[in-house]
């Protein structure tokens, strides 16, 4: 067991934690009955208690038994963005002993029907403004039943008679949000709001903690995605780590601004809150002077956010206009946090930023900075009960401390294996020390103190003639450069180097127009090992990212190898 970081363990923590030995269903029902009239969420000003949450989850639950037959471990597809739907949604699926399979709402038609055939779902729940993506599936690939929401149907009506600008409550609800429910006739389609009207009464709750729960999709490095197969306790065990870490309480109030569909969002705004029975402020799309407005008005504690988020949000002009005072926490994950943007959270808002480590197959977080003594640019210490080694990812050899080798982990958050997958569960875990681990395929170190850091990917990695390079460690150093929003680092074919080193920039507002490439060159080479600095230089207006705000390096690397590719081709 690794016990290095046991030193700098958070003061009045156990190392230990007891997972409830229930299903996540019945976080919500706990919550439910010791304090009914206590705010569960709010939607932009709107607020369902806890009693009436747990009543329309439980009538979905009954419309998913009742009329559309579901039974204990069926898998029901959750295509929606973050939205009371997506909460009722999730743990009606969960009430009805069914399995969340958790959909990004930036998926289209094609990406829908692999999860569909692949998860062998029927039913989807979803919002009216991803119909035309669903409409072509329905009756093929086995999908039967829709259950189709509005998001207006959890607003006031004096949010629906409001203009283009600012509700009621002095929120800037997106206009998609505030669209009537639209009249969608279809064979197998009912409206979500009818759904739950028809106050059907489901079955006795059967699932108990060995039961799947929750099977999100991840993609890797290669092929279609896969299914990561998680059980009640799995989601349990992360959803327990995370507020007894943060040490949240009832009375903590949640911004989730990440996207519920993802583990980080999905845990730590939702399943964590609901377990400990505190409230969730919900925003269907990130919006930085609303988030901002919310913090003031609903006096939110907790704020999970990944790097780019953050970037945005402290980038906003008129972020000292607004009363920041009620947090007391904010973290997040997917990328180290700029040493640059990290002082400027400080310096604005008096935080540190507590950074974590996990993936989907760990359903969130293994890793949390302890927030007595976090580290920048670090995933941070193993959690509750969590063991992490680094092994060298050919001979799997232990690694000691600040050697680079592959993070392999085991606890009690790690998923059973890919759906209907058995060759790459085979691949995706290894025996050691007498354990079972699992590859994460992340390259880092631990540190003599026992803080673990991600350098990168192992697929990643740039050969520049000879030099590795770490993609995300030049990305870091390029954020402390007054010009620079956003960077992703790739590699491009060199004929002499094999590859060399390009950086995609993001340049701030003022910067734009007048930023060269041999700027940024130049100010690299006073700060980072000549074989590092970027030898190409590409200014974009803004670089991909997925729908939680996770810059899409692959696509970038993919765009650079067919250019260089046609480049070779041509012979020019």
């Amino acid at each position: 067991m690794f016990i290095r970081h046991y030193t700098h363990w958070p003061p009045a923590r156990p190392r230990s934690l007891p997972l409830p030995r229930t299903s996540v269903y019945a976080n919500l029902e706990a919550s439910a009955r010791s304090d009914p009239g206590h705010c569960a969420l709010d939607y932009y000003g709107d607020r369902i208690p806890y009693a009436e949450l747990r009543r329309q989850v439980d009538a979905l639950a009954g419309f998913l038994q009742g009329r559309l037959g579901i039974e204990r471990g069926d898998r029901v597809l959750l295509y929606t963005q973050n939205s009371p739907q997506y909460v009722i949604g999730y743990y009606a699926i969960l009430r009805a002993d069914a399995v969340v399979v958790p959909v990004n709402p930036m998926n289209r038609t094609e990406e829908i029907r692999h999860y569909l055939e692949d998860a062998g779902a029927r039913v989807i729940i979803a919002t009216q403004e991803l119909w035309a993506e669903i409409a072509p599936l329905v009756g093929t690939s086995g999908l039967t039943h829709v259950v189709l929401g509005a998001y207006s149907d959890y607003l006031s009506a004096d949010h629906l008679a409001a203009d283009r600008g600012p509700g009621p409550s002095g929120l800037p609800v997106p206009e998609f949000v505030r669209t009537p429910r639209q009249a969608i006739s279809a064979p197998g389609v009912t409206a979500f709001a009818e759904a739950v009207a028809a106050g059907l009464v489901p079955r006795e709750h059967l699932a108990r903690d060995h039961d799947l729960a929750v099977m999100p999709y991840t993609s890797g490095t290669t092929g279609k995605a896969k299914g990561c197969i998680h059980t009640h306790l799995s989601v349990q065990a992360t959803a327990s780590a995370i507020g007894a870490w943060r040490g949240d309480a009832r009375q903590s109030v949640v911004l989730a601004v990440l996207p519920l569909f993802h583990v980080t969002g999905m845990q730590s705004g939702m399943n964590t809150p609901l377990q400990l029975g505190s409230t969730i402020v919900l925003m269907t799309r990130w919006d930085r002077d609303c988030a901002a407005r919310l913090v003031e008005r609903t006096r939110v504690t907790t704020l999970t956010a990944i790097t780019t988020m953050m970037v945005d949000f402290l980038a906003n002009p008129d972020l000292d206009r607004y009363d920041l005072s009620s947090l007391s926490w904010v973290g997040g994950g997917g990328a180290a946090m700029p040493e640059a943007v990290a002082r400027l959270l400080e310096a604005r808002i008096g935080l540190s930023y507590i950074e974590g480590y996990g993936l989907s197959e760990t359903m969130a977080p293994t890793h949390f900075n302890p927030t007595q003594r976090p580290k920048r640019q670090c995933a941070g210490i193993p959690m509750f009960d969590v063991d992490a080694r680094v092994l060298d990812p050919e001979t799997f050899g232990e690694r000691g401390p600040m050697e680079i080798g592959e993070i392999v982990l085991h606890g009690p958050q790690l998923f059973q294996g890919y759906w209907k997958n058995p060759a790459a569960t085979q691949e995706a875990f290894l025996q050691h020390d007498g354990k079972r681990f699992f590859r994460t395929g992340d390259l880092g170190y631990y540190d003599e103190d026992g803080y673990f850091f991600i350098t990168d990917r192992l697929k990643r990695m740039i050969n520049a003639a000879g030099f590795k390079v770490w993609p995300a460690e030049v990305e870091a150093l390029l954020y402390a450069h007054p010009g620079i929003q956003e960077a992703c680092v790739i590699a491009s074919r060199d004929p002499y180097r094999g590859e060399t080193v390009k950086a995609v920039i993001v340049p701030r507002p003022e910067a734009s127009g007048h930023l060269r490439g041999e700027d940024i060159t130049t100010w690299a080479r006073g700060r980072m090992a000549a074989y590092k600095v970027p030898r190409i230089v590409e200014f974009v207006a803004e670089l991909p990212k997925t729908a939680s705000g996770k810059i899409l390096w692959r696509q970038l690397q993919e765009d650079e190898n067919r250019r260089t590719a046609m480049i070779a081709e041509n012979g020019a």
